[in-house]
This record gives structure tokens, sequence and C-alpha cells, in this order.
């Protein structure tokens, strides 16, 4: 299957062409390179002997996205592309429905006129806003306490309506929780430019001295430690939860949700003791306060995803943070300049 991958050169998304072009897929990648290098194609390659095509460009551009569909025959597109820091979002709300709602609707439209009728959509845990309780279903309220999970949930209304009037489309949501780790080839890994806005890249980054301590916002929360808690799940993990979704729900019209986790959540404090032990060295951490739009407690229940998909997550809290370090330790500028 000919797949287009937006937001290709990214975290998840490299991640992603790697487990698709292992399964004997071609990934066609695009992204406009605001938060990712091109050289990850080349570290892809390393990994797997193929090299995926690749167009730099933005999905908000539809003349680029018509000579995309124009250039190859696409059968289904996994949509990455997006912009992801719950802070900036307070501070940036309309850079984010420009880009994550917007580029969407474009992309949408495109796909409409090549009539491509296959989509998963990478969702986010942010649309459930603070849930009532623990773990969290796929048929929980829907309430974003943040500009960039209301960016995901307006997408997700927006292509529900969407598949609704068009009811030959197959679109399937992924709301996926906390990604971390990396390839076990420490050849790919999170590389965020600028400041990192994930924990486990900013722990991995001070670890290797490239910044002085972590800043852990909050530890009044009502939690075990007082600090956050979220679902930490392996990147190839949730790569392998597209392939399932692309094999299971792109012929199959509607729309599908499926969270995306592992059903266990571990706390901030729990995250940086774990890291210490497979890096062998302390984290310096200080405590700031809470960040706006950050709740206390989120993880899944990824029970329907294991039914419909037959996924289940398979990697534990320690090969994420032996992962990340290897990567980290390996790449301690990332993939550079």
């Amino acid at each position: 299957m000919k797949v287009l991958v937006t937001g290709g050169t990214g975290y998840i998304g490299s991640h992603t062409c790697i487990q698709l072009i292992e399964q004997g897929h071609t990934p066609i990648v695009i992204d406009n390179l605001c938060n990712s290098k091109e050289m990850v194609l080349d570290r892809i390659e390393q990994v797997t002997g193929a090299r995926p095509a690749f167009m730099q460009g933005d999905i908000r551009d539809s003349a680029f996205l018509k000579h995309v569909f124009t250039e190859y025959s696409i059968d289904s597109v996994i949509h990455f592309a997006g912009l992801k820091a719950v802070g900036e979002s307070v501070e940036k709300p309309l850079k984010y429905y420009d880009n994550n709602v917007s580029g969407t609707l474009n992309l949408v439209r495109e796909m409409h006129a090549a009539n491509v009728t296959s989509l998963i959509f990478s969702s986010s845990a942010t649309v459930y806003g603070d849930p009532t309780s623990v773990p969290i279903k796929e048929d929980f309220p829907t309430a974003a306490t943040n500009p960039y999970g209301r960016s995901k949930l307006i997408v997700e209304e927006c292509l529900q309506d969407f598949q609704h009037a068009n009811p030959d489309w197959s679109i399937t949501l992924l709301r996926y929780f906390n990604p971390v780790g990396a390839h076990e080839s420490g050849l790919l890994g999170e590389d965020p430019q600028g400041t990192p806005n994930n924990l486990l890249p900013f722990v991995a980054q001070v670890a290797v001295g490239r910044r002085e301590k972590l800043g852990v916002f909050g530890n009044d929360y009502s939690t075990p430690d007082g600090t956050g808690v979220r679902d930490y799940i392996h990147v190839v993990d949730l790569a392998d939860g597209h392939l399932a979704a692309l094999d299971k729900m792109a012929s199959q019209p509607g729309t599908h949700i499926f969270n995306l986790g592992t059903g266990q959540g571990n706390s901030v404090l729990e995250m940086v003791h774990a890291f210490e032990a497979a890096a062998k060295r302390s984290i310096p951490y200080e405590i700031k306060p809470r960040r706006a739009g950050d709740i206390a407690e989120c993880y899944a229940d990824p029970t329907y995803a294991k039914t419909i998909l037959g996924w289940t997550a398979t990697r534990d809290l320690q090969t994420m943070v032996e992962d990340t370090w290897r990567w980290q330790s390996n790449n301690p500028d990332g993939y550079g300049d």
C-alpha cells in the first residue's frame, strides 16, 4: 500500500515510516521541517535499507498537496503534521488553530479531490480534558483544557461530520497518550527544536549535559507523590498501532476511534528515577508552579484497540527509558545541524 505520511520526518512519523517499510508498505513523506530535519530520512534508510520518497511542503498549501496527489498514486493517508506543545498553544492559540485545524481541512479537501478516502488521524488524549475518572475509555466525554487539545478535538468533530456526509470514507482517530522512547538501533529518537516541551527528552538532555536541570511543574496534585501522572507509551508500540489501524480499518468505511496507551500511569518523578537508573546518573530537578492547561492524572483503557485491532503495547517502562538514553547518549546533539 502507498501511504502518504504527513509530518513523516517528525518523531512519531519517522518511527511509523520504519514500521510501514518493514511491513511491506511504501511511505511517501511530506513535511515542512518546522520541527524536524531531513537527515531523518538518512536514518530511516540506515535502519530499513529503503529511503522514503520525500517532498518538502506545508499541508496548508493546496497547490503543493495537489502536486503530491498527482505525482503519487496514494492509497491511504496517515496524518501526523501538526503543532503539539500545550504551553505554546496557550500563548499562541491562533497559530495552533491555523496549523492543526485549517491544515487538516485543507488536506481532506485535496484527498477528496484526488479520490483518496482512507485517513488515519493523529489525535490525542488531551481531547478528554480533565477526566472525572481513570482509566479513560473512548466513550468518555470530550472537553479540552488547552488550545492544543481543543485543536485536536475540533479536527475530530470536523472529520466525523465529513465522514457522515461521505459514508464511503474510512476515518480512524487515534487518541494517543504520552509517546516516549526511541528506535532500538539508537539512530532515531525525539529531537525537539528549542526547549523540549515533553518530559523525557528534557530529562535526556539534562542527563547528557545539554541542560542544567529539569523543571517539575507542580508537586501538589492528588497523586501518590504529588506530581502529574501520565500513560507513557513507547513510540514503536505507537507506530505499530498505526499499522494495525491501517491493516484493519483502511478498507472499512466509517469513523473509528481508538485509545493508544498502556493502561498504566506513571508520575513525573517515577519517570525521572527510572531514567536515573538507566543512565546511571542523577537528574537534578526543581519544583515549579503548575503549568497552564495541565491536569493531575491521565491514562488509558486500551481494551478496545486490543479487541478490534489486535494491538497492545508490549514495551515496558525500563525499555522506554533505556531506548531514550541510548538515542540521546549516541546523539548528544540530536540530529545536529
